[in-house]
């Protein structure tokens, strides 16, 4: 099975890929959302929604750096798995 993990925005009359490994700062003003279990000394995720029905997920210590982009119901599989549940 194939999962595409990318979307397409638009900037005003260019249309981006946005895909794993893209800098978090191709997003135009995402609401970026930190995860509950966000730690005192900002070891945390943050997650915003990319259209259509997907997802990036960030370093919140590096807010320009790279983000995964994975299908919505791909979130929490993830967190799953990183929190070894």
């Amino acid at each position: 099975m194939h999962v595409q993990t990318h979307s397409q925005i638009r900037k005003g009359d260019i249309v981006m890929k946005i895909a794993n490994g893209s800098p978090a700062t191709l997003l135009d003003a995402p609401r970026w959302r930190k995860s509950s279990y966000s730690g005192a000394i900002g070891n945390c995720i943050e997650f915003t929604h990319v259209p259509p029905r997907r997802v990036a997920v960030r370093n919140s210590r590096d807010p320009d750096g790279p983000m995964l982009v994975l299908p919505v119901a791909g979130l929490g599989a993830l967190l799953v798995a990183a929190g070894g549940r």
